[in-house]
């Protein structure tokens, strides 16, 4: 897949853009807090729809207006296609692929697939559960356009329930709904925690392998799917892990009341990483860490490449700077193909890649050299 162009408007720190990429190697550089990264969330959200520095997209318009407008031209699948996304402070968005404006996010999952790494990824096995869960659903949403919806869906019904729980004791009458939102709440759980299952039983094909490379055959990397108590397969069809969903409600209906919080379902959900039978978060060195979450990424990558036959973009945010020598190179050698981009301070060659070209950003101007 390939991003041909891309255009802004009062996006983060880009009052107009307008820039062509290359197919192959695209390396930004200039100076921090000039835009480099808000070049790579820009095309990470026309892929997604989602930023992965921010949970709101009033965060992406510039100060003092009240909207930004994203384009980018893509081929993937054998076609071309215009991507667009009109962002309101306020106000909500608007999707559109090819002059179509779309009914949600979902209808983006395939069209543009994106893999992301950041400093922060670094982090993902030594973080808590939520850094993991968000690594699955930002790959899972660009695959399946039912989880896209559903992972919605779910996070609408648990504000609503948390609600609840949070103010039945001062309106009782909060509680004659409680029931209808369990119900939905463990319908749309029971799409997550199956398609969680299967993209982890497709990271266990390709990390460990990964893994075991990078640590020259040292090191086993074991990934297990930490769900709901009493989800025992959570590779079953939605309908038959809902039955379980619903027990673990109501075996925690008082507890929630009593604490005034949801705490059945899987928003709770992890994913545990070990290596040599060891939990990494707890007893993983600094490197091990760091090798094992960038095995999840590359991983990632593969998956991507098996799903749609094309490889995904694959955006380096200053990434390789955070790595000792042999990291880097283990990393330049596996990502052979496809379209990257890659910020850094300054303009460099990067050994492995050839071609390609480097754009200088500064105070939030694309300038090509």
């Amino acid at each position: 897949m390939i991003i041909r162009t891309l255009e802004l408007d009062y996006f983060r720190n880009y009052v107009h853009l307008e820039a062509q990429f290359d197919p192959r190697v695209n390396l930004i550089y200039g100076d921090n807090a000039q835009g480099k990264t808000n070049l790579l969330e820009a095309i990470a959200y026309l892929s997604s729809t989602r930023s992965h520095r921010t949970r709101f997209d009033k965060d992406l318009i510039l100060m003092g207006v009240d909207s930004a407008f994203l384009r980018g031209e893509v081929n993937g699948r054998g076609r071309d296609f215009t991507l667009e996304a009109k962002l309101f402070r306020g106000r909500g968005r608007q999707l559109f692929s090819n002059g179509v404006r779309l009914k949600t996010a979902g209808e983006l999952a395939g069209i543009l697939t994106t893999v992301l790494f950041c400093p922060e990824d670094l982090d993902l096995i030594r973080e808590g559960g939520i850094a993991r869960r968000k690594f699955l659903d930002s790959a899972i949403c660009q695959l399946r356009p039912r989880y896209a919806q559903a992972l919605a869906e779910y996070h609408r019904l648990y504000d609503h329930k948390t609600r609840i729980l949070r103010d039945w004791q001062e309106n009782p009458s909060l509680l004659d709904t409680l029931d209808d939102f369990n119900l939905r709440m463990a319908q749309t759980g029971a799409i997550l925690i199956h398609y969680r299952a299967h993209f982890i039983k497709r990271l266990r094909e390709h990390a460990p392998a990964i893994h075991r490379e990078f640590s020259g055959g040292r090191e086993q990397l074991d990934l297990t799917y930490e769900t709901v108590s009493t989800v025992h397969d959570p590779l079953r069809q939605p309908r038959e892990i809902l039955a379980a969903l619903l027990d673990h409600q109501e075996s925690h209906r008082q507890a929630e009341l009593d604490a005034r919080q949801c705490l059945s379902g899987p928003h709770k959900d992890d994913l545990l990483v070990q290596i040599n039978g060891n939990p990494a978060r707890l007893f993983g060195s600094q490197g091990q860490t760091r090798t094992a979450a960038l095995s999840l990424k590359l991983a990632q990558r593969e998956i991507f490449q098996e799903e749609t036959g094309e490889w995904p973009v694959l955006l380096l945010d200053d990434v390789l700077s955070e790595l000792d020598p042999k990291r880097q190179a283990f990393v330049l050698n596996h990502i052979q193909g496809g379209q990257i981009f890659i910020t850094c301070c300054e303009e460099e060659k990067l050994e492995g890649l050839s071609g390609g070209k480097a754009f200088l950003v500064r105070e939030g101007t694309v300038i090509p050299h």
